[in-house]
């Protein structure tokens, strides 16, 4: 199997809810940004309770430090909590920031 065949499949979903105060501070537009720069797969988008939510798709190493990113975020963020699930499904080809749920 090729180097990119063992990374394709060393690849899994998470989905994360981030808590504290995440929405009016450029999070999503900072998360998207971060995402893109590491060559992540998924979407990021507010939701009605105040959290934000994202699909993070990639390798375990550069999920982590994605989510290590995250518990920081933008200046004005003010991370509370961030909480993980495992996700099935297909990403989609890119990183795509989406409207609130």
């Amino acid at each position: 199997m090729s180097l990119r065949g063992d990374l394709m499949k060393a690849a899994r979903s998470l989905r994360i809810v981030v808590h504290g105060r995440v929405q009016g501070v450029g999070y999503r537009a900072w998360l998207a940004d971060a995402a893109g720069r590491l060559g992540l797969r998924g979407w990021v988008r507010n939701r009605r309770d105040g959290t934000v939510e994202a699909l993070l798709h990639a390798d375990e190493a550069t999920l982590e430090t994605l989510i290590d990113a995250c518990r920081r975020g933008p200046p004005a963020a003010l991370v509370r909590d961030i909480e993980r699930f495992e996700a099935a499904g297909t990403p989609p080809e890119d990183f795509e920031v989406r409207p609130t749920a």
